[in-house]
């Protein structure tokens, strides 16, 4: 599961093949956001655009098109692959394929240290940025059209790194990193042939305590 993490700088965006254009219209937005996202706040997306990617800004937390209250989207910022085509919150995105990519710089996740959760930052060992899978929707509440996403997950009980982290008794979850040579098909790709881009992360992440006291550990 992932329910925050840090969004790329603009320096670390240019490396995601995005348009000087689409670096510029981020910038200016950025101004009214802040890197780390938690659920609801705003967050740059990459879609699919008539040359290349697209950046956008919606919503961390998928606010399905029938829902009536931004608040929904508050429980709603992980998507599980196992049950997505069936969930009410997700069917409709998922049914008509609205795929997107998520620039991420870091993640965070609880780890359990002497039964006490410790927040570690997972990010890539050469720093550079990369992108998590994700589904968006629209919907209009109060005459303000809202864009929105959740990241998708897929289960990692078995997974070297991300088997560490939340409570020992939860089942183990991962994000969905789509690699570079698989981006372009990711959001060009069908409900039906989602499935085939359900990675598992690769060895290339690291993970490092929010609190460095516990480096030590």
């Amino acid at each position: 599961m992932c329910s925050n993490y840090e969004f790329p700088s603009k320096s670390q965006l240019s490396l995601l093949d995005l348009h000087a254009e689409q670096l510029e219209l981020k910038e200016q937005l950025e101004l009214n956001m802040k890197s780390h996202v938690y659920p609801l706040a705003p967050a740059p997306i990459m879609m699919r655009g008539a040359e290349g990617f697209e950046l956008d800004i919606a919503r961390f937390g998928l606010i399905p098109s029938w829902a009536k209250e931004l608040k929904y989207g508050r429980h709603t910022y992980n998507a599980r692959t196992e049950t997505i085509a069936s969930k009410p919150s997700f069917r409709h995105a998922w049914k008509n394929n609205q795929f997107a990519l998520v620039p991420v710089d870091t993640f965070y996740e609880p780890k359990y240290i002497d039964g006490k959760p410790h927040w570690f930052g997972i990010s890539r060992e050469d720093g550079n940025p990369f992108t998590v899978a994700a589904i968006y929707d629209d919907v209009l509440i109060e005459g303000e059209k809202i864009r929105s996403f959740s990241m998708l997950t897929i289960n990692s009980d078995q997974h070297l790194l991300m088997k560490q982290f939340h409570h020992p008794d939860d089942e183990k979850r991962s994000i969905i990193v789509i690699p570079e040579e698989s981006r372009h098909d990711w959001l060009c790709c069908d409900h039906e042939q989602a499935h085939e881009f359900f990675f598992e992360m690769r060895d290339e992440f690291r993970a490092k305590p929010r609190d460095h006291r516990l480096s030590k550990n």
